[in-house]
């Protein structure tokens, strides 16, 4: 299934310049194009559209220790919350953790590494709000947040 993720304005990556009245198409695991909501309209007729207010991004890859929560699905949900979808290896450092990440889709990275929104490239997504509150996060496609 195709889903068109649009926004009030979508960054390929954090420090570029953003995309007005833009969107992200997500196929299965992976990003199909990027572009203005119209062309991707045109070029993807039928897709599911999701409208996000905010900006729509990379997800970020959280760098520190799992936030403290009652149960290892609580502490990566929390991680999720914040529009990350990938964690530092060192950070899973339980099989339990490790179970939860592999379950949801959470890229377990030995190393930090830039995020970009790139055709092919792997749909983690983020979409924030004007005061930085994470509105939704999608996880490899699968939309795993929604704040609202």
């Amino acid at each position: 299934m195709l889903t068109l993720h649009l926004a009030d304005a979508v960054r390929t990556a954090w420090d570029a310049a953003p995309l007005t009245g833009a969107g992200v198409a997500v196929e299965g695991t992976r990003v199909a194009a990027v572009g203005p909501a119209a062309e991707l309209r045109q070029r993807f007729p039928g897709a599911r559209e999701r409208h996000w207010p905010g900006v729509l991004g990379p997800a970020r890859v959280h760098e520190g220790p799992l936030p403290e929560a009652p149960s290892p699905r609580e502490r990566v949900h929390a991680v999720l919350k914040l529009g990350a979808a990938a964690v530092l290896a060192a950070a899973v450092d339980t099989p339990d953790l490790r179970d939860v990440a592999r379950r949801t889709d959470v890229a377990v990275l030995p190393a930090v590494r830039a995020a970009a929104v790139v055709p092919g490239g792997r749909a983690d997504l983020a979409v924030f709000d004007a005061d930085g509150t994470c509105l939704a996060t999608v996880c490899a496609g699968r939309l795993v947040h929604r704040r609202r």
